[in-house]
């Protein structure tokens, strides 16, 4: 029988499998200059995703060392569940990364997703789905965190880009 982490890590391990997929025939001036419907790049999209891997990595992290997580600077000390911020967030996460190179944006995001997985397997399957068990997920399980990263971050923008591209 499969476990809730087994199940969520291999959803995602399969994300990232159909991610790199999408990518690799993909030149840098397709990723870096194709306009998707809310003016970025397919660069500044991965570059969105990997910012907020980084809040779910903090979390993972603080899981394991049993502290409250150490969240992303461009967070700016807000918490990263505030709805009435999101958008000042992705601005701020579109001016951090629109100069950078694809490539390393692409790097990161992949050093990102992987490390998400890493640490998704080292947390203890009971620490995982322990309703509670971290004050700061206001009494969700931590298996949110890696819940949410696949359904919004990956498979939502997943795809609004596959539908985008089927277009173009």
């Amino acid at each position: 029988m499969t476990s809730k982490r087994e199940e969520v890590l291999e959803e995602l391990s399969g994300e990232f499998k159909r991610w790199e997929d999408l990518l690799s025939p993909l030149n840098e001036e397709e990723i870096t200059t194709s306009r998707l419907p809310n003016g970025w790049s397919i660069k500044d999209l991965m570059a969105h995703l990997m910012a907020w891997q980084q809040v779910t990595t903090a979390r993972l992290d603080a899981a394991q060392r049993n502290e409250s997580p150490m969240y992303p600077e461009w967070l700016a000390g807000s918490s990263p569940e505030s709805e009435d911020e999101i958008h000042r967030f992705n601005a701020r996460i579109f001016e951090i990364h629109r100069d950078r190179a694809w490539s390393q944006v692409h790097q990161d995001w992949r050093g990102g997703f992987l490390a998400v997985l890493k640490l998704g397997q080292e947390v203890p399957e009971n620490d995982l789905v322990e309703a509670g068990r971290y004050p700061w997920l206001n009494g969700h399980p931590l298996i949110a965190v890696l819940q949410g990263t696949y359904e919004h971050h990956h498979v939502d923008h997943l795809g609004s880009l596959l539908t985008w591209l089927s277009g173009h």
